[in-house]
């Protein structure tokens, strides 16, 4: 949902500034400060002209019925990044009930225009057989190309289609180089999997203090299960002194989060609990009465 809504203010700034005279090639280094000011002035005032910023406005105010057939209507003319905003809204049932077979359809007609978003889109559904059959050998070729235009999403799943070996051969070392793009665009899942890759040796040497740096920048973000994997590390004293304060603390931030280890970290956190001093109970208690992190 974040990549659709950072698409749409792309989308809605690069009509926005037609019309209000933005110069029309921006260095490509003013690029977040462009989206960061075509956020503002979508929400400062109305758009001044266009059927574009009557869908992006309507959007943004939660006018999803609207914003629906806005978008529809420039769809239905060949604007792929409309057609891949209607993928979204069937997707997620925005402005219309929920239909993958429709929502894989528009992102179909995206991604064939070369939109890295549907791009995206399409191949998780082929992988995972969501308003199309099941085809994985289609879905990775589909993350592929989205990965190729710097997809953060499709670059991390495309390194699990490399770990599991399904639609492409298995192949750790490939599996680490999209971990590491996607990790670099601050992905947090890819963020975790590099870190296991690193812990864990596979398809890289062994490195836990690397395993620890990207844990942590995956735990600071708030992905439960890099907080789990954080927390381990320094139970263990693997890349970082062992300190159990620490340790309880990420636990317990992981035991809070919605993850497949929500339970293990809430057994960790009892164990670790048992083996505290006194001393270590008291400032342990002291950290989570701390505002915690991101």
């Amino acid at each position: 949902m974040v990549i659709g809504i950072l698409s749409l203010l792309v989308f809605a700034g690069a009509a926005i500034g037609a019309c209000i005279g933005r110069p029309a090639h921006w260095p490509r280094h003013g690029l977040v400060g462009a989206i960061v000011a075509t956020a503002w002035i979508a929400f400062a005032a109305p758009a001044p002209c266009g059927p574009r910023e009557d869908a992006a406005n309507s959007y943004q105010r939660g006018d999803y019925a609207a914003a629906f057939n806005d978008f529809k209507a420039l769809a239905d003319k060949g604007d792929a990044h409309a057609q891949y905003m209607l993928g979204l809204m069937y997707h997620d049932g925005q402005g219309i009930s929920p239909n993958e077979t429709a929502a894989f359809g528009w992102f179909l007609k995206a991604a064939q225009q070369g939109n890295a978003d549907a791009e995206n889109y399409v191949g998780y559904m082929y992988y995972n057989g969501q308003g199309v059959a099941e085809d994985k050998s289609f879905g990775f070729n589909w993350l592929h190309k989205a990965a190729l235009q710097g997809n953060a999403t499709a670059e991390f799943r495309l390194g699990i289609a490399y770990v599991d070996g399904k639609g492409t051969a298995q192949d750790d070392a490939r599996a680490v180089t999209w971990f590491r793009k996607a990790a670099e665009q601050g992905n947090s899942d890819a963020q975790f999997w590099l870190g296991l890759s690193y812990e864990q040796a596979d398809g890289i040497p062994q490195d836990y203090a690397a395993a620890v740096l990207w844990y942590r920048k995956s735990a600071e973000q708030g992905n439960g299960l890099g907080q789990y994997a954080l927390g381990l590390m320094y139970y263990k004293g693997h890349g970082v002194a062992q300190d159990l304060v620490q340790a309880e603390h990420w636990f317990s931030l992981s035991a809070a989060r919605d993850s497949d280890l929500r339970a293990d970290a809430a057994a960790m956190r009892i164990k670790v609990a048992s083996e505290m001093t006194p001393a270590e109970v008291s400032s342990a208690q002291k950290s989570s009465r701390a505002a915690p992190p991101k």
